[in-house]
């Protein structure tokens, strides 16, 4: 069973991930229809952001995974026998 604090990490990871799923649903689906005088575009980053940002996170994800499962390889190789 978790313990109370892992109870709220979880749930903030959980909060975390539906505010960033919000902006970024409102910054690529709501804006391109919103006049661009609007005051709701100061609160958004201009659009070209919305395609290199997950483009960057996916190449930092990507690079992770990679990285970790180099090091498990790397700690899990067996030495060579020598006769």
């Amino acid at each position: 069973m978790a313990t109370g604090a892992d109870q709220a990490v979880g749930m903030s990871l959980v909060l975390f991930s539906l505010l960033l799923f919000s902006y970024y649903t409102v910054w690529v689906i709501v804006l391109p229809f919103v006049d661009g005088r609007h005051v709701l575009h100061r609160y958004f980053l201009p659009r070209e952001y919305s395609v290199i940002l997950p483009g960057v996170a996916a190449v930092l994800l990507l690079l992770c995974i990679g990285t970790f499962t180099a090091v498990i390889l790397w700690k899990n190789r067996k030495p060579k026998k020598t006769d």
